[in-house]
């Protein structure tokens, strides 16, 4: 009963083959091998698109990181939900890369950017106000650090919003198929369609064992060359990057990184149906393969004391996080201990 997160679960049978089959012969170090080569195509056919470029890297937060401090400058803003994972988990890393660029951090229901927030921080971006601190960035996180879901529609109009006032819009798709698998949304519709530059694509929490991949969409592909000097320069230029893109290879392969997202989405489903017929509430309805559980010391204490696996949250929810492995007799198990 480990619903501690989905970075927790084994990776996929089809990720390991990829990396054994990958491991043969000689290759060019640092991206110029033919898996990683061959992967354009892949995500060329994923995304409905060849006008883009992509880099790869073993974490998300060294994706987000990298990804952010092309666009930031050390004397601008980055805008953000107050509880997304730049903000509150990766340790100062967008700014550090960016070399001081600031978050500006804005509030909204359920992880969401509110809309009143949005406009309110674009209307008082001033680049001639010396004593500002202006936003270059839009950062939307989808699935949301609350297991919410930003739509087709809530993507585009913000991103419109964005590059009216000039901002470059950023999308962290740690859990992105989740957030497909809860939309039925296309890559390109969520993505590039609605008017996201730079995505960081996470494959990681959805079977593979370090794969993140940053594409830049249409005229963002101007920074290809920053952010290559910029990975170097900080470490994340893998001398032996056919590994990486054999794990992409593989979760893209026949779909079978949406088949997992969905997988870990009906797990989740399941837990918060089964919470909510014991009387249970939930702090966000669950959109993605994760639920925010309102329990009482008691039942946290219990469902901890029958081997259950969980964290605490912001505002007093316990977060359960299902991954593709979540099997249905530790949904039920979890269920059966709670006795409500």
């Amino acid at each position: 009963m480990n619903f501690s997160s989905d970075t927790s679960a084994p990776a996929h049978p089809s990720v390991l083959e990829a990396m054994v089959a990958a491991n043969t012969g000689l290759e060019a170090s640092y991206g110029n091998d033919t898996v990683t080569r061959r992967l354009r195509q892949r995500l060329g056919d994923v995304f409905g698109t060849a006008d883009f470029d992509y880099w790869m890297t073993a974490s998300g937060t060294a994706s987000n990181a990298l990804a952010l401090s092309c666009f930031c400058p050390p004397t601008g803003a980055v805008l953000c939900h107050a509880g997304a994972h730049i903000a509150v988990d990766e340790r100062g890393a967008p700014e550090f890369f960016s070399g001081g660029g600031k978050l500006q951090l804005l509030r909204g229901q359920d992880g969401k950017i509110g809309s009143e927030q949005l406009d309110e921080a674009l209307a008082g971006i001033n680049h001639d106000f010396v004593h500002e601190t202006p936003a270059h960035v839009l950062s939307l996180t989808n699935l949301t650090e609350n297991g919410t879901a930003y739509s087709i529609a809530q993507v585009a109009d913000y991103a419109k919003r964005a590059h009216a006032k000039g901002l470059i819009v950023h999308m962290d798709g740690a859990r992105l198929g989740n957030a497909l698998a809860a939309t039925s949304a296309t890559p390109a519709e969520m993505t590039w369609k609605a008017g996201v530059d730079v995505l960081t694509f996470g494959l990681t929490k959805t079977g593979a064992i370090g794969c993140e991949i940053i594409l830049l969409f249409g005229k963002a592909r101007e920074k290809k060359r920053e952010l290559e000097a910029r990975a170097k320069r900080a470490g994340h230029m893998p001398p032996k990057m056919r590994f990486i893109a054999a794990q992409a290879e593989a979760m893209l392969e026949d779909n079978l990184w949406m088949e997992l997202a969905t997988q870990a989405n009906e797990a989740a489903r399941r837990l918060a149906e089964g919470l909510q017929r014991k009387g249970v509430k939930l702090a966000f309805a669950p959109e993605g393969n994760e639920v925010f559980a309102l329990l009482s010391e008691d039942q946290v204490a219990r469902l901890h004391a029958a081997g259950a696996v969980f964290y605490p949250w912001m505002g007093g929810s316990q977060r359960l996080v299902c991954s593709w492995s979540t099997r249905v007799e530790e949904v039920d198990a979890l269920l059966k201990a709670l006795k409500a």
